[in-house]
């Protein structure tokens, strides 16, 4: 199928073949009609993405943050690599759509195949031929609207939202500022809430627009028009509500909504402008500054937007999708008009073209329609299910390979910045299919990697025989059962951290092992592959007395749209990376740990967990989300047998003793081991030889990690027997 791409490094558009998306439970799958370009949005990122780096920075000052600090967390060259991945990747454009549902997911009642339906998000109603969308984010269109006109369902939903925030009431006078396609449909939403409406934008045809779609007077901010006829309108007074759906950089917006805001007014932010507000105007009356979040309450909610898990009605009178189903029924009932904003309608097959002519300002446009092809749409690629593909226990890898074929599921940041470019520059790695949720992702890393192809269907990958591994890269709470689907299907598996987040997970995967006789797993546990802390450890040397650990990991605070805080279906921060530093200290004492306590802070942001070992070896790992983010992220100390190893951030390491070593600093950023444990991987897939790291030691280490959170909850050390948890 086809979608619009941008890549946001080198500014180029393209209309892309990517997979056809899977149709996943609490969702439908949709096929587009009409959707609609955001002149302002989506025209803003076009332009942004002709810019050059320096350019992009100052647009993006905190993207630019972000930077930095990653640059002090993780070093400069593994955030060079992060940065330019996401830069040279092909980004998605659009956020409101109307289609017609193809396929429908479990868990969905309220649709069936056929019905009319408007669709927003901008990862899941895109300028693209299908799209996959969850449950809260579509409405069925009323009987008589037209798909053209239900394609500004989103736009309306932004426009709406603003409006709410402006708690206008009967009899009211607003200012509308900017009057492109926001704010357009807030002049029309106002009207229809009788509320009188002025307003200004530098474009005479807009203000024109504006007042044949009910607007009382409308016209050049600098003409003193609208001055004066809000003087008139409101006895001197000034109006109640002020809306800014202006962009760029100028602070005029905001000087002339103190200016002609009455007493306590309000002001309401939907566009992006600049908001340096005159203190003593806003001071001095006493204005209401109010921000409008995108289409409304659930936006960036993970457990709404992607779950389905809706809000109250008693609590939260109009969600995202609640306004959603507002503006289409004011369509159905005439109470506004989308047909008087529709410019342009553009065949899809010219997406590139028409956003090219929009940026040169040769096409002139209040909103733009892409119509899609209808009857002669190509047949849909098979649905993926969850059924797993059982082979026989004779169904193993094959030993003595040449080559390795490699399936990755999943290509997130991760994959395509720590993983990918490493087994990309080995000749004995053929990359020879992704399996993505997300059609671009999968196209995106096609692309950049050399993969043979990309795909949704990850039942075929996984009952494909000319597939030896498979790379579960995907979020934690999928780790265990695709682990153990790739097993069962004689795959041999390499798994990023963690391999489970609960016992029962982990017996399913051990159970798979047992039932296949397949035991080719591997966990991406890296860092006791790092080249440094492999000097280090030969360095200090045999141990003979037990050893003490400290290890302190400054993991830093998340951002709050991080994925990572989704608890309740990610599991904890430290179940999801906290395998990573039992591992390396089990590697560094040559054993498993046979206890562990942890405690916390309040609230468990910071905690400490102590390891017993069978040699009497003791280690406290501190997991610390409250210190200082120019601090490294991870120091170890080693004491034992009059010797003590100093670590700090795999960019020094010394040996203290009769005699001193010190590395030199590492002088290209930070090695945590990924190329040499993949290499090790990949050999032993091609010999046929043992996993780099035993089963019982991932499994170990796994059961230490879910320790932490049952010795918090009992306050009390959980013992770890060996074989505890077996299928």
């Amino acid at each position: 199928m086809k979608q619009v791409v941008q890549n946001y490094k080198s500014g180029e558009l393209a209309l892309l073949d990517v997979p056809t998306p899977a149709c996943k439970s609490g969702g439908v799958l949709v096929r587009t009609l009409y959707s609609l370009i955001s002149t302002g949005t989506e025209m803003m990122k076009v332009s942004e993405a002709s810019l050059s780096l320096v350019g992009k920075a100052r647009a993006r000052p905190d993207q630019v943050a972000k930077v930095v600090q990653s640059v002090a967390t993780n070093g400069l060259a593994a955030t060079y690599r992060k940065v330019t991945n996401k830069l040279d990747s092909y980004t998605p454009l659009g956020y409101s759509l109307c289609g017609v549902v193809e396929q429908v997911g479990d868990g969905i009642e309220d649709v069936s195949v056929g019905d009319l339906v408007a669709c927003a998000g901008n990862e899941h109603a895109l300028h693209s031929e299908l799209n996959w969308v969850p449950k809260n984010l579509y409405s069925r269109v009323p009987d008589g609207v037209d798909p053209r006109h239900a394609a500004f369902g989103t736009v309306g939903s932004i426009a709406m939202q603003g409006v709410r925030r402006g708690e206008p009431q009967l009899g009211e006078l607003a200012l509308v500022i900017g009057l492109g396609l926001i704010g357009q449909l807030v002049v029309q939403l106002l009207v229809a809430s009788g509320v009188r409406v002025v307003g200004v934008d530098l474009d005479p045809a807009r203000c024109e627009l504006a007042e044949r779609l009910g607007a009382l007077v409308c016209s050049h901010p600098g003409s003193g028009v609208v001055d004066t006829a809000v003087g008139e309108l409101s006895s001197g007074h000034g109006v109640d509500q002020v809306y800014l759906a202006s962009g760029g950089s100028s602070n005029e917006p905001v000087e002339l909504a103190a200016k002609l805001a009455r007493d306590r007014g309000r002001v309401v932010d939907i566009g992006k402008c600049s908001l340096n507000l005159p203190w003593n105007a806003y001071y001095e009356k006493e204005l209401d500054v109010r921000f409008s979040r995108s289409y409304g309450p659930g936006r960036y909610d993970p457990s709404y937007e992607l779950e389905g898990k809706d809000y109250p009605i008693g609590q939260v009178r109009w969600t995202e999708r609640r306004n959603l189903e507002c503006v289409l029924d004011l369509v159905a009932r005439g109470r506004v008009d989308f047909e008087p904003l529709i410019s342009h309608v553009a065949e899809f097959s010219t997406a590139v073209d028409t956003y090219q002519r929009l940026n040169a300002g040769e096409l002139k446009a209040v909103a733009v329609l892409f119509s899609y092809p209808g009857s002669e749409a190509p047949t849909l690629e098979p649905v993926v299910t969850s059924a797993p593909v059982v082979l026989s226990q004779q169904a193993k890898v094959s030993p003595r390979l040449a080559t390795v074929r490699a399936a990755f599921v999943g290509a997130g940041n991760y994959a395509s910045s720590m993983l990918l470019p490493h087994l990309a520059e080995r000749s004995d790695v053929e990359l020879r299919r992704v399996v993505t949720t997300s059609a671009l992702s999968g196209a995106n890393a096609k692309r950049k990697f050399g993969f043979a192809e990309a795909s949704t269907d990850l039942d075929a990958t996984l009952a494909d025989p000319s597939i030896d591994a498979i790379f579960v890269v995907t979020r934690h709470s999928s780790h265990a059962a695709l682990t153990r689907r790739a097993l069962l299907a004689g795959k041999a598996v390499f798994v990023e951290k963690p391999l489970a987040l609960s016992e029962e997970e982990l017996s399913s995967v051990l159970s798979a092992i047992e039932e296949s006789g397949n035991d080719r797993l591997q966990v991406g546990f890296n860092r006791r592959f790092a080249p440094l802390l492999l000097e280090a450890k030969e360095q200090f040397g045999q141990r003979v007395a037990p050893a003490s650990v400290r290890y302190l990991v400054n993991a830093g605070k998340l951002d709050g749209g991080s994925w990572y805080n989704q608890q309740d279906t990610e599991g904890s921060r430290f179940a999801g990376e906290g395998g990573h530093f039992i591992d390396t200290v089990s590697w560094l004492l040559d054993g498993d740990p046979t206890s562990v306590y942890a405690c916390s802070t309040p609230g468990q942001d910071d905690l400490q967990i102590v390891l017993r070992y069978p040699d009497g070896s003791t280690a406290t790992v501190t997991y610390a989300t409250s210190g200082a983010s120019g601090f490294p992220k991870e120091t170890l100390d080693v004491v034992a047998d009059g010797k003590v190893l100093k670590f700090d951030d795999f960019v020094r390491a010394t040996v203290y003793g009769r005699k001193k070593w010190a590395s030199s600093r590492i002088p290209r950023g930070r090695d945590k081991g990924q190329c040499a444990e993949l290499g090790a991987f990949v050999d032993a897939v091609k010999s046929g030889g043992p996993m780099p790291v035993p089963l019982d030691s991932l499994v170990a280490t796994t059961l230490a990690t879910l320790a932490v959170s049952r010795s918090l909850a009992s306050g009390v050390p959980v013992r770890l027997a060996p074989g505890e948890v077996r299928a």
